[in-house]
């Protein structure tokens, strides 16, 4: 794993609101991963402004994912949440703990349901990322932007199943834990999350 490093931030552009903080977690994601992840046709790729890939990881058709980051005046963690639709990058929902600085439900983009807590879901949003690629600013570590799991498959299942597979080093897999802190590793700098086809 030496020389591999990982990256994230807030998304910004037409597929979300521009906040210049993002990070990644993990979310449902349809069934295991298997053998068949060896031969999955499809990467969540975080890229440096070079192009350099920081985090590339399996990412089968259904299985999903979630930037997550603390917001930066109210510190609550707040998600937003993706899947692989068929080679499409999604956003298929997002979590709002309140109506903080930037944080609101834009009539018909989805449809807002309480949380029971005190914060909302939008869910129903079912837009796909222009291009499966958005631009992120990575936040310091207070805003701690980050990949993490939450579902099946998780991303230790998927990062061990890419291990155990014969070309497992050609990617930049990260050590079978979450969550991976983007912001330890990539603070300050551009970079790009993406959903890409694997040659």
């Amino acid at each position: 794993m030496a020389g591999r490093r990982f990256m994230a931030g807030r998304a910004s552009g037409l597929a979300l609101p521009a906040l210049g903080l993002v990070t990644l977690m993990a979310v449902a994601g349809a069934g295991q991963a298997s053998d068949a992840d060896c031969d999955a046709l499809f990467t969540l790729s975080v890229r440096d402004a070079e192009g350099a890939a920081l985090v590339e990881l399996p990412m089968p058709d259904g299985a999903g994912w979630c930037l997550a980051w603390n917001h930066s005046v109210e510190g609550f963690e707040v998600l937003d949440c993706y899947r692989n639709l068929g080679g499409a990058m999604v956003l298929e929902r997002s979590h709002l703990p309140d109506f903080a600085a930037g944080l609101d439900h834009v009539p018909g983009r989805g449809r807002q349901v309480s949380d029971g807590q005190g914060g909302y879901w939008i869910e129903d949003i079912d837009e796909p990322v222009p291009g499966n690629r958005y631009r992120l600013r990575v936040g310091a570590k207070r805003v701690d932007h980050r990949l993490v799991s939450r579902g099946e498959p998780t991303l230790e299942t998927l990062i061990k199943a890419r291990a155990d597979c014969p070309d497992g080093e050609s990617l930049a897999v990260p050590a079978a834990s979450t969550p991976i802190s983007l912001s330890d590793l990539a603070t300050g700098r551009l970079v790009s999350v993406g959903l890409e086809r694997r040659d």
